[in-house]
C-alpha cells in the first residue's frame, strides 16, 4: 500500500503575487500618465550592456 506525503508550502508564490500586484495597484490608483511613466522607470531593473 502507498502512503502519501505531505509537504508543508515555504513559500506560496500565488499569494506573494497577489500582496505584491494589490501593493502596486495601490500606489499607482491615482497616477496620471506622466506619473505611471516615472513609476514605472524608477522601479525598472538597470540592463547594462
Amino acid at each position: 500500500m502507498k502512503t502519501k506525503q505531505i509537504t508543508t508550502k515555504d513559500f506560496d508564490a500565488v499569494k506573494f503575487m497577489r500582496d505584491t500586484r494589490d501593493k502596486i495597484d495601490a500606489e499607482i490608483q491615482h497616477m496620471d500618465f506622466q506619473e505611471l511613466k516615472k513609476y514605472f522607470e524608477k522601479k525598472q531593473p538597470k540592463l547594462s550592456k
